[in-house]
């Protein structure tokens, strides 16, 4: 497992997250950005599970095929919540969003639904990357049995959302526009 260090400020206060070094293979010792030496048909994904107090991230990557949880964020308010975004944006330099979408278990929505839906449009229009939403039922509980633990896991549920996606894309991101 990689040795973890405490995120910067405003991340994940309650632990530790990858850092940029050691979560992705593509970026070099010279201090380039994570896309650097990036083959073309790989593409840099990073996924959000949100929530109006914690926003739990994940990090993935089409050529491994693989989502794995980055960090949680705990923004005290709206502008430190896009200003930490935006710092995660640029030192990823994503080719796509994920954004968890919960809807209820027959498939409606719900408030949670509609805040969702929000952070992802706020996203795709602040920033100007494509977002695609991503049907989240049962990710929570996903995350605890992954992990052996009742508490919640943020981050390890927006590795869950991201991996569906990343299993089958089509399906996945059927849970709305974009």
């Amino acid at each position: 497992m990689p040795q973890r260090e405490p995120c910067p400020s405003g991340r994940d206060r309650a632990g530790p997250c990858l850092s940029g070094a050691e979560a992705t293979p593509a970026q070099g010792r010279s201090g380039s950005s994570p896309r650097a030496g990036a083959r073309p048909s790989e593409q840099t994904l990073l996924a959000f599970d949100f929530g109006l107090k914690k926003i739990g991230v994940a990090l993935g990557n089409t050529l491994t095929n693989h989502a794995r949880p980055l960090c949680i964020l705990t923004p005290a308010t709206r502008e430190q919540r896009f200003a930490q975004v935006g710092a995660l944006l640029a030192e990823w330099q994503p080719d796509r969003v994920i954004v968890g979408l919960p809807l209820t278990l027959d498939g409606g929505e719900q408030p949670a639904s509609q805040h969702s839906r929000r952070f992802a449009h706020q996203i795709e229009g602040r920033f100007r990357v494509r977002v695609v939403l991503v049907d989240e039922r049962g990710s929570s509980l996903e995350a605890q049995q992954l992990l052996g633990s009742r508490a919640p896991d943020d981050a390890m549920a927006a590795a869950v959302i991201l991996q569906r996606y990343l299993d089958d894309p089509a399906r996945a991101g059927a849970a709305g526009p974009r």
